[in-house]
């Protein structure tokens, strides 16, 4: 394992924000039908302080999942005072503070007898011996013990770190997972992730847009994007968030709404690419059908039976197996406009 990078990854400022269960509910509820009998993998997630844990957990049940496993990644502080019941031996708090774990649930009980699983009911599952085990290694994704569970899932949700989103993407593609992250927009002008994007391998799920989400107390920031609520819990809102998957979706089949004309002079043609430039998705015309060139933003409302996908045109090295269109000028693939470089662009076609 190279541990230098996962401890770089630690450091990272979004690797400890925690997504806010609103947000999960909001998507996952547009993919239950996926999990009726299914292994659900949550595999960068604590489950005391992580709401992909307690969204499967308390529901369950109403899932009808076979089993629901989630790791993390050790250091958790929440652990140390929750676990101290571990193997019954006190002695070994540090130990337990630096250790990695894993829960495995095959069943929740209603043990209140409320009627419905709630999060007391998780916390005395949680206490169940064999419940929660401590992990061999650190908890890496990548490590041998981590990818044995990944055999394991059939379906992995979750939200990995932003700086291993391309090692994490590439992962679940090595293993044939079907999965439903989060991750950033701007990942789609990553070259090993764009030719997923554009062969219908990987797409984009329901919601786009800024998420907030809860950041450690240590967090320091001053900014419009960032909070503090009554309770004392700092807040960090993070732009051009979406959610990437393979599960077939309504969303990616329904009805593109064209609200615009192709009109010459509001469409000019790039200087680098035989395409023209549409700043805005909602302004891609009903009756162009060359090359455009539109936001990475697209990909929220790409249908794959009106449009292709020709390529990537971004800050990079020319490469034509990525961009997909001849190129005139030097190596820098930026497309240009009046000789300004503008935005990442993806290169679309309407589809006749």
């Amino acid at each position: 394992m190279a541990i230098t990078n996962l401890h770089k990854s630690r450091k990272d400022k979004f690797v400890e924000f925690y997504t806010r269960l609103e947000d999960i509910e909001n998507e996952l509820c547009h993919y239950t039908e996926y999990f009726e009998g299914k292994t659900i993998l949550c595999n960068c997630d604590d489950p005391y302080e992580s709401n992909f844990f307690y969204y499967f957990a308390t529901r369950f049940n109403d899932l009808k999942l076979e089993k629901l496993i989630c790791t993390c990644y050790n250091g958790s502080p929440v652990a140390y005072t929750q676990m101290s019941f571990f193997d019954g031996d006190t002695e070994e708090g540090e130990q337990v503070k630096r250790s990695a774990y894993k829960v495995e649930i095959k069943e929740v009980e209603d043990f209140d007898k409320n009627g419905a699983t709630n999060i007391d009911d998780i916390d005395i599952l949680l206490k169940r011996e064999g419940v929660v085990k401590r992990l061999e290694g650190n908890g890496d994704f990548r490590s041998a013990e981590c990818i044995e569970l990944l055999k394991e899932a059939d379906i992995v949700v979750t939200n990995p770190p932003f700086s291993l989103f391309r090692e994490y993407m590439a992962q679940l593609i090595e293993y044939g997972k079907k999965f439903l992250i989060i991750g950033k927009i701007d990942a789609v002008a990553y070259r090993d992730v764009f030719p997923l994007i554009r062969d219908n391998i990987i797409w984009c799920g329901y919601n786009v847009g800024h998420f907030w989400y809860k950041v450690p107390a240590y967090y320091e920031e001053k900014s419009t994007d960032f909070k503090i609520d009554e309770y004392g819990q700092k807040w960090r809102r993070v732009g051009n968030i979406c959610w990437y998957t393979n599960l077939d979706i309504k969303k990616r089949h329904e009805k593109f709404e064209f609200i615009k004309k192709y009109r010459p002079e509001d469409y000019p043609k790039y200087d680098n690419y035989d395409a023209i430039n549409v700043d805005l998705v909602d302004d891609i015309p009903d009756n162009y059908w060359g090359v455009m060139g539109v936001p990475a933003t697209f990909i929220g409302k790409y249908n794959p039976m009106v449009f292709d996908i020709i390529g990537l045109s971004a800050s990079v090295k020319y490469d034509r197996d990525i961009v997909g269109l001849d190129f005139l000028g030097g190596n820098d693939a930026s497309p240009l406009l009046a000789q300004k470089k503008k935005y990442a662009r993806i290169f679309i076609q309407r589809r006749r």
